[in-house]
């Protein structure tokens, strides 16, 4: 995925910097990168791995050398960023935050016209190159921005640093937030809202779809209005959002209560795994959750195993598959007195590929459980997500739904995806059944997607639910 933090100060904003973007490091995990600007020394830029090194580590000498009031930074899973630009609008910083679809149109686009672009290892170029390579074919930045984002399939949120100011650009559709925050001397533009606020900045608005602004020590102005259609990623708040941010008003922790509260009414209704001896939530995202489902159903909540993390990155972060099992399991440190002879009932954020609940449940059994049961905090995911890169998986077969749907149906099965959706459907148990066969769990269930809707509280109409329902 990703995030970005800027800030436009009346005074030196190094280390409100440092500190904001640090607090998006668990959006990404590979590349962290600052850029500042100062009247004397111009552009400054640091790029870091963070692969194996925290942020804060990698960049403690360079928020020591770098000065400047203006400055933008980014963690990024892919490509390094933020990237220094001399062209004839300027010269400017710049990071950005989506996905690319038709990146070979693109490029092919901008190499027709005998320009260039900086070739990264594995043959790829850089996105945000290609973004400002666009941003150039136009008079001015702002339009630009918006020229970019309308040649791109998929989605883009844009910072672009200059000499005297912050463009900050949401996503034609919002699918990601992009919020600014306000202190007396000055403004603080991110992804998550909490990363400001702890440097002291409180909050001012959400950019809506589409709005690009301009934004000084003294003055934040709009340069292009927002767009009326919105369709915010759902997974923000059931996954990748931290408990204290809010987005569009709603806060992630108190949303994912509400989802495991109406996941545990469901099951009251059916009159399933009411004899738990314990509710859990599979951390960190799916903790809240468990939360939620513990107190509506009035079974004890407990942490049978505790994540250990200082020395653990991400467990997702390795390419190769098996590390990445063998990570997951190395961070989980059981308590034996709340696994062994129990039956436990797990909430997760998300099954996507199954492969890591897979070997949390059998690390489970290892440790003497009586039974496992799993409860998903979202729907059954069926599509590969087009406008945002929150998934590794490289096909759409990866999707343990789909690999069940081909099994139970073949070819002819992805003709009902609808049905296999709705756990309420034959075709939907069928696939819970199959899934819970498949995994070794002792029971399955998911969230519904109207549970998921009346959990997050928005208008529905502005919550994308592509990954669900494959509706754009």
């Amino acid at each position: 995925m990703g995030g970005f933090f800027g800030i436009a100060s009346k005074a030196s904003c190094g280390y409100d910097l440092f500190f904001g973007v640090d607090y998006h490091s668990h959006l990404g995990t590979r590349r962290g990168g600052m850029a500042m600007y100062d009247k004397e020394l111009g552009f400054q830029r640091a790029i870091h791995n963070i692969e194996n090194s925290p942020f804060r580590t990698k960049f403690e000498h360079d928020v020591n050398e770098m000065r400047g009031n203006l400055g933008i930074a980014c963690i990024s899973d892919y490509e390094p960023q933020p990237l220094l630009i001399r062209s004839h609008l300027g010269n400017y910083a710049i990071t950005t935050v989506g996905k690319i679809n038709n990146e070979d149109e693109l490029a092919a686009h901008v190499l027709d016209q005998n320009r260039h672009f900086l070739e990264m290892s594995g043959g790829r170029i850089n996105a945000t190159e290609l973004v400002a390579s666009l941003i150039n074919e136009a008079a001015s930045i702002p339009e630009g921005i918006r020229h970019a984002q309308e040649m791109i399939d998929g989605s883009m949120s844009v910072l672009v640093l200059t000499g005297d100011c912050i463009y900050a650009a949401r996503d034609l559709y919002g699918r990601l937030p992009v919020l600014v925050g306000q202190r007396e001397d000055g403004y603080a533009v991110s992804f998550e809202s909490f990363a400001y606020q702890k440097v002291g900045y409180s909050d001012l608005r959400d950019l809506g779809p589409g709005e690009i602004v301009r934004v000084t020590p003294e003055e934040v102005t709009v340069e292009y209005p927002a767009r009326k259609k919105m369709r915010i990623c759902a997974f923000l708040w059931t996954y990748y959002g931290y408990p204290n941010s809010h987005y569009e008003g709603v806060t992630v922790e108190t949303m994912r209560y509400r989802c495991g509260e109406i996941m545990a009414q469901h099951d009251i209704e059916e009159g399933v795994a009411g004899d738990c001896d314990f509710v859990a939530g599979i951390p960190d995202s799916g903790t809240a959750h468990a939360i939620g489902y513990a107190n509506e159903a009035h079974i004890p909540f407990a942490r049978p195993f505790i994540k250990y993390t200082p020395t653990w990155p991400r467990s997702f972060m390795p390419t190769n598959q098996n590390m990445r099992n063998l990570v997951a399991r190395m961070k989980l440190v059981p308590v034996k007195e709340l696994i062994n002879g129990k039956k436990l009932l797990f909430v997760d954020d998300s099954i996507v590929r199954g492969t890591q609940t897979r070997e949390t449940v059998k690390f489970l059994y290892e440790e003497g459980a009586k039974e496992v049961h799993i409860r998903s905090a979202c729907p059954p995911i069926t599509y590969g997500c087009k406008y945002l890169n929150f998934s590794r998986s490289r096909s759409e077969m990866e999707l343990i739904a789909r690999r069940v749907v081909m099994k139970l149906e073949g070819d002819k099965g992805f003709e009902h995806l609808n049905e296999y959706s709705d756990i309420k459907t034959e075709r939907g148990r069928a696939m819970i059944e199959e899934i819970s066969k498949e995994l070794h769990f002792s029971s399955l269930r998911f969230q519904t997607i109207q549970g998921e809707l009346d959990s997050i509280g928005i208008d529905p109409e502005n919550i994308c639910t592509y990954c669900w329902t494959g509706k754009e």
